[in-house]
Parts: structure tokens; C-alpha cells; sequence
């Protein structure tokens, strides 16, 4: 493991600092340079990891398996498609230096055992499990045996299934951290099940996170403001792009948006406010705020002062409502403007 990956499990194990995940998945449609377009966008952005998806077809797939959606113009089966979202692993290598060099974690989720052992060849910060693969023992033993934290996606689990992955992994020596999601690409607002969240950490005590498909702010501010700040989105250039996951995936300004809420909630709950040192210290801005005794209407020399003369003006600084008693009943020393504060010289 390397320094840049050792600290990102480190950081992937403190409940207090924020970590935002993108998801590229499919995003860069098969396109190695949108794929590098990509961590610098995201990196600009201010995301911590960047997630990738390793497909190998003939290890993966066959041509029995069915589109989940059939989005693809060029691409006659799923098989084909997995074929042609394939990079070679000198490529996956440039991906995670080029990652590494804007200061970001490289991760991908593989999706066959030739997969795991790539990615085990050119080195992830954690790995990230798909939640069709919970059950991919074989998958998981290999991923267990390298040592690093493990990422685990619950879109598709029943609390049966969650027990016993985590009685697996309490087994072992590992950090493992599960991810609350529902597998709909877009998942509906209804549908994202903020509540699992505290249902999750209540049930295991580990740290829990949020991998949305919404294409929506919400639910990744909303888990933050919560104190769930494991976050995976997905990422694309612009929802008219092309693939099965845009409508499910943010845009790069979305999530610079949610890198910044989730750094400016962190900003104020790290610098506690005494209430009674803050309104010492804007004591010129109270007195700029408040309000003195003043009268309703110009009054000449001589008037005998009532309650009903009386009202309360800006600036502070000068006599308070309870303070009225001072010059009620007295008569003015002197001609006495509306628009000026009362003294108690002013009365006689």
C-alpha cells in the first residue's frame, strides 16, 4: 500500500472528515480521454476519490445477459458494451497516476475475478463492492487477502443479507464501510431511504454512507447534514450525454456544490459559538441596531412629557424604554427635534 493509499484509509476511518466519492462507472463511454477529462474536472471540483468500474468481458459477461437499459446505438449486445468500456491495464496504471498526481484517490469496483486481480496489479486506495456482488464470494476472499478497506454497496440487500456480510467481515481484520443505496438509475427522491442510514449505523455501529443515483443534490446534502458524510455520486459532464447512468449521475458543478456544502458544514460545527462572547464582541453593531427614547413629533420648550410623547428610534446607545420614567411628567428645558434622541438634560 502506498503512502497516498494508507492515507486515504485512514481517512476513509474517521466519521469526521467528509469523504466524496465520484462514480465515472460508464460515464466515459468507452473513451480513455474522457476518462483522464474526467479527474481533472472532478479533481477541480474538490472531490477525494475518483471510482472507475472494471469490466472484463469474456470474464464477466455473456451474450445471454440482457441491457438493463437499451440505451446503446452501436453496441448490438450488453456483452459488446462491456467489450468496448474495457481499458487495458497500462491504461487503468495511467488512470490512477494521472489521479494520484491531482491529489485524488483512484478507485474502481471490479466486476470479475480477472478484475480484482488487475486492479490488485495496479493498486487501489479501497475497494469498492457493486451490490450484485455481495454474494461473489470468490470475488470477496481475493479482496479480503489484500488487506485494504473494503466499500460495500447495499442497493440490492435485505437485512438477512446485511447480517451476514457483516458477520463475514467482523470476522476479519478489515475496515469495512457500508453503503446505503437503491439500484434504480435514477432512484426517485422517495426512494433513496435517508432513514437506513441511522437504521445501518444503529444495527452495526460502523461507519455508513450514501451512494445515490438520484441525479439530484438532495439526498448527498441531506445524508452530510445528517453526519453521514461517506458520499458516492456519479458524475457526467452533462446530463444530454450519453449512457445508461446520466439521468442517475450529477454534473461537475453539482458536486462542486456538494464538496462545498460539505466542507462549509465542517467549517461551522469544527468552530463552536459562545453566544455570550458573540454579542460582546458586536457590541458597535447592537448599539448601530438598537433603539433610544426619541418623541413621536417636534415638541417646544416647556411641554410637560407623557407616555404617549414617547417611542423608540435608532440608534441604541441612549435612554431604553425603562428608562421613560425618567421623563415622564417633566417639562422640556428646551425646543426639541423629533429626529434627535432624548437626554435627561432635555427635561427640567
Amino acid at each position: 500500500m502506498t503512502l497516498f493509499d494508507s492515507q486515504f484509509a485512514k481517512r476513509l476511518h474517521d466519521e469526521s472528515v467528509p469523504v466524496i466519492i465520484a462514480e465515472i462507472g460508464q460515464n466515459h463511454d468507452g473513451s480513455l480521454g474522457m476518462a483522464h477529462a474526467y479527474i481533472d474536472a472532478l479533481a477541480d471540483a474538490g472531490v477525494d476519490a475518483i471510482k472507475f468500474q472494471t469490466h472484463i468481458a469474456s470474464d464477466e459477461s455473456t451474450l445471454d445477459e440482457e441491457f438493463r437499459v437499451k440505451f446503446s446505438y452501436q453496441d448490438k449486445t450488453r456483452f459488446d458494451y462491456w467489450k468496448r468500456m474495457e481499458f487495458t491495464e497500462s491504461q487503468w496504471l495511467e488512470l490512477k497516476n494521472h489521479s494520484h498526481a491531482r491529489g485524488i484517490e483512484f478507485l474502481s469496483t471490479p466486476f470479475s475475478i480477472a478484475a480484482v486481480n488487475l486492479l490488485s496489479r495496479v493498486g487501489v486506495g479501497a475497494w469498492k463492492i457493486g451490490s450484485g456482488d455481495t454474494k461473489s464470494n470468490n470475488m470477496l476472499d481475493l479482496m479480503v487477502e489484500s488487506n485494504k478497506p473494503i466499500i460495500i454497496s447495499s442497493g440490492m440487500s435485505s437485512w438477512k443479507e446485511l447480517d451476514k456480510i457483516v458477520k463475514d467481515f467482523s470476522n476479519t481484520d478489515l475496515n469495512y464501510y457500508l453503503m446505503q443505496c437503491t439500484s434504480k438509475y435514477p432512484t426517485p427522491l422517495t426512494e433513496v431511504g435517508l432513514n437506513i442510514l441511522q437504521d445501518i449505523k444503529n444495527r452495526y455501529g460502523c461507519r455508513v454512507g450514501l451512494s445515490d443515483h438520484s441525479g439530484s443534490t438532495s439526498p448527498a446534502i441531506a445524508a452530510i447534514a445528517r453526519g453521514f458524510s461517506l458520499i458516492e455520486v456519479h458524475a457526467t459532464f452533462d446530463k444530454r450525454m450519453f449512457g445508461p447512468d446520466v439521468n442517475a449521475s450529477l454534473t461537475i458543478d453539482d458536486i462542486e456544490h456538494v464538496v462545498q456544502f460539505a466542507a462549509n458544514l465542517r467549517s461551522m460545527d469544527n468552530n463552536p459559538v459562545n453566544k455570550d462572547d458573540m454579542a460582546k464582541s458586536l457590541s458597535k453593531q447592537k448599539k448601530l441596531f438598537d433603539r433610544s427614547l426619541a418623541l413621536k413629533k417636534d415638541l417646544p420648550s416647556g411641554h410637560v412629557l407623557s407616555e404617549n410623547d414617547l417611542t423608540l428610534k435608532k440608534p441604541g446607545g441612549g435612554l431604553s424604554w425603562s428608562d421613560r420614567t425618567k421623563l415622564i411628567n417633566k417639562p422640556l428645558s428646551k425646543d426639541k427635534s423629533m429626529n434627535r434622541i432624548l437626554k435627561i438634560e432635555d427635561v427640567s
